[in-house]
Order: C-alpha cells, then structure tokens, then sequence
C-alpha cells in the first residue's frame, strides 16, 4: 500500500497541515487497530511537522480505548553504554573522569530521552503520560492501558520477560516503524530473551535518582547489529507498508516479527556463537 504524499503548503509555506493529514489516512490504510496497543519509532526529520501532531494523529488512529507507547531509552547515563564510549572518546583519563562524574542520574518523571527522536520525547512529556522505571530501556505511553502495560520494569530485565516488552507481546501489540528500518525495532531484543542458546550475560551500570550514586546488575548482552538484517529477512506477509513524507511506513504484528526474530537468531546466532 502507498499513501499519496500531497505537496500542499499552509499559509506559512510549511507541509505541516497536509502532511498530518496524510498520516491520518496512511494510518487507517495500513490497519492501525482502534482499541489496541501501538509500539511506535520514528523520525520526523525533515517532515516538518509538529511531534504534537504527529502524537495526536496516532491517539486518533487508536481511539480512545487504545493505547501509543514509545522506548524512551538513556544511553547517556551509562558507562557501560555505546553512547558513553563515543562520549568519551578523545578524552583524557581525567576528562573522562570528570564527565563521568557529572553524567546526570535517571528519574523517571524528568529525564529526558534525546537519542530517541522527538516523537518519544513528545509523548513522555505529554501530561498523564506514563514511564516504566528502567534506567536504561524505559517506555512511555499515553492511554487506557498505559498503566497496567507500563507497572513495573525490574532492573535486571531490560526488554526481558519482566519488563513491559513481555506485555506488549501478550496485549498483542502491533509495531509502527515511521519513517525509520528494522534497525531501530526494539521489539527484537524481546526476541534476544526466547532465543535458544541465550546470549551471555554481562554488567551494566547506571547513574540513578541523585548524581554518583551509581548502580551495578547483569543482564543479557542485547545485541542490535544484525536487526536490519532480520527485519529484511520477514516475510511480506507480515508487512503493510506505506509513504509518508517521502520514506516508508510499516506496520507489523509484535508477536509475528518477534517469533520470526527468536527463530532467526536461534539458528544463525548459535553457528556464530
């Protein structure tokens, strides 16, 4: 399916009111499901258009009784983490030092999620929205189920069968990929934790509620290097895409693509192993 991208501007010369009407219609095209449960990525690059409409738009495509949840990932505050090894890099043992000693601690309520794209940080600040406690890997959602969904999220399970992925699997959630790849979905890692052989564990370490007061746990070493890989591998079946301002849009079934994804990394995973 194809969304027809009209090429309209308002009054101020932006695509800002046609476009989001264009998703409007892309939405209700590809079988977003009112009353369900919508995991979203996304970028707004370049759209030009408001994440606030973009956020509504969606909330609309699920009616009231629906629910929109978003990863509102941390990366930077972590040392344990990609993002602060590429922080770092270039420093000084001592600027090291002091930039870890000044990484701002996780709170659930403030913290912002900058590398997660404008519409994850729209929603978590959008007023009733709710933000599981992870660290590290928290989501945020707006919705009748946010709550129930979102509850608890133990620090020894990132995306794991504690956390709020396991719920979305079994609430049936469906993924909404706007504008980005496979790269990105998240769902996958849940994947990771049905996988057969597990992977390794290893230690992670987060700064939490106040500056220096660092935690330490161990978990799965999630791994999201091939996810472009098993994204292009699913069948078409599994797949409704559209466009939307100039880039693809795909909707899929969480429990679907997971199960795919378990199968994929279970066979090729273990002969890398």
């Amino acid at each position: 399916m194809t969304g027809e991208h009209r090429r309209g501007t308002t009054s101020s010369g932006t695509t800002e009111v046609p476009r989001s009407a264009e998703l409007a219609a892309v939405l209700r095209s590809l079988g977003v499901r009112r009353g369900g449960v919508l995991m979203v990525h996304a970028s707004l690059s370049g759209t030009g258009v408001a994440p606030e409409l973009v956020r509504d738009a969606l909330r609309d495509a699920l009616g009231p009784g629906g629910t929109l949840v978003v990863p509102t990932f941390t990366p930077e505050n972590s040392d344990t983490s990609r993002a602060y090894r590429e922080a770092v890099a270039g420093m000084s043992e001592a600027e090291a030092a002091e930039y870890r000693r000044t990484m701002p601690p996780f709170a659930p309520d403030v913290s912002g999620c900058p590398t997660m794209g404008a519409l994850a940080e729209c929603v978590r600040s959008t007023h009733g929205a709710v933000r599981s406690s992870h660290p590290q890997t928290s989501l945020a959602g707006l919705g009748s189920g946010a709550g129930k969904l979102l509850r608890r999220h133990p620090l020894r399970s990132h995306l794991g069968r504690l956390s709020p992925m396991a719920r979305l699997y079994a609430a049936d959630a469906q993924i909404l990929l706007l504008r980005v790849g496979f790269e990105v979905c998240s769902a996958f890692h849940y994947a990771e934790y049905l996988m057969r052989p597990r992977p390794p564990r290893r230690t992670y370490r987060c700064v939490v509620g106040d500056k220096g007061n660092w935690v330490e746990y161990r978990d799965l070493t999630l791994d999201d290097s091939d996810f472009g890989k098993i994204g292009a591998q699913l069948p078409p079946r599994m797949l409704a895409e559209a466009e939307w301002a100039s880039r693809t849009v795909v909707l899929c079934a969480m429990r679907d693509v997971v199960d795919h994804a378990k199968g994929q990394m279970s066979g090729y995973r273990r002969a890398l192993a």
